[in-house]
């Protein structure tokens, strides 16, 4: 049977960051990079402190890796048409706070930024998307490469490398097919659960650490407390949307009844508002 575990929003905002629990992020962030990682400390920046608006809507951690590179985790709870712009936002202010004045460029930080999305970011197939900058010629069709000199210089074999990294994992359009280790941690972040045969790097501690049996009193009622506030946040998305559907169909009924009073068909009414019969039937 698959034991329950806390939300991994809540253990990124109150357990993940100390350094007893790095092996947890770190066997999720090495199935997801494809490579082992190790984690040297978590960071505070400008760009990850909390507001009152969205302490519960989202939780991010900045961390860095011992060979200096940053990733910003982030988990968002709603939607935001604007969250790409927040994602290169983000990227953008990390590198800045991280480059001392009068340093050369090439001092510049690599910043990874994942992407937990509770809602439908975009529009995609896919579950997991992997973004890069790649400089492609208009004419030759050819990659733009390092020189071998910089190659030398920077310890990077591609120009990508030196550019801020995204990835988006869209919770919601997996399908709980669980088909490699990435998936695992998906079905985790999906579920909050890690079923037995699971052996992704990190899901094993997470099942001893994150259990959520094992909370202390204010653990558990902090807990209880964070779900409650995403409940909100979903009921109020709820009526909001409710009633801005309404909204649309008052809309329409407006436009029905001007054409109808010009004395069109209801067959066309029906085709040019997308309203039912008995909608127009009862104008």
């Amino acid at each position: 049977m698959a034991k329950k575990l806390v939300r991994f929003d809540w253990a990124m905002k109150k357990m993940l960051r100390h350094k007893a629990n790095f092996d947890i992020l770190e066997g999720f962030l090495s199935e997801l990079l494809g490579e082992e990682v190790k984690i040297k400390q978590v960071l505070d920046s400008e760009s990850n402190k909390e507001t009152e608006d969205d302490k519960f809507n989202r939780v991010d951690v900045l961390v860095e890796f011992a060979d200096g590179e940053l990733v910003i985790v982030e988990v968002q709870n709603s939607k935001e048409y604007d969250y790409f712009h927040r994602m290169l936002y983000g990227t953008s202010k990390v590198i800045t706070e991280h480059i001392k004045e009068g340093q050369p460029y090439a001092e510049v930080k690599k910043v990874i930024s994942v992407t937990i999305a509770y809602f439908d970011l975009g529009q995609g197939k896919d579950y997991v998307y992997h973004g890069t900058t790649v400089f492609k010629g208009i004419h030759k069709n050819d990659i733009l490469t390092l020189a071998d000199k910089q190659i030398e210089l920077y310890k990077k074999n591609n120009v990508h490398e030196i550019f801020p990294e995204y990835w988006v994992i869209k919770v919601g359009k997996f399908g709980n097919r669980v088909k490699d280790k990435l998936d695992e941690w998906i079905y985790f972040f999906k579920n909050a659960e890690i079923k037995n045969d699971f052996s992704a790097k990190g899901l094993q501690a997470a099942g001893e650490k994150l259990d959520e049996m094992k909370l202390n009193e204010k653990e558990a009622k902090d807990y209880k407390k964070y779900l409650k506030e995403l409940r909100d946040i979903a009921s109020e998305q709820h009526t909001k949307m409710a009633d801005a559907q309404d909204l649309i169909k008052k809309g329409k009924i407006e436009v029905a009844q001007n054409l109808k009073l010009m004395g069109l068909p209801n067959a066309d009414i029906k085709k040019a508002t997308g309203l039912s019969d008995e909608d127009i039937d009862n104008l």
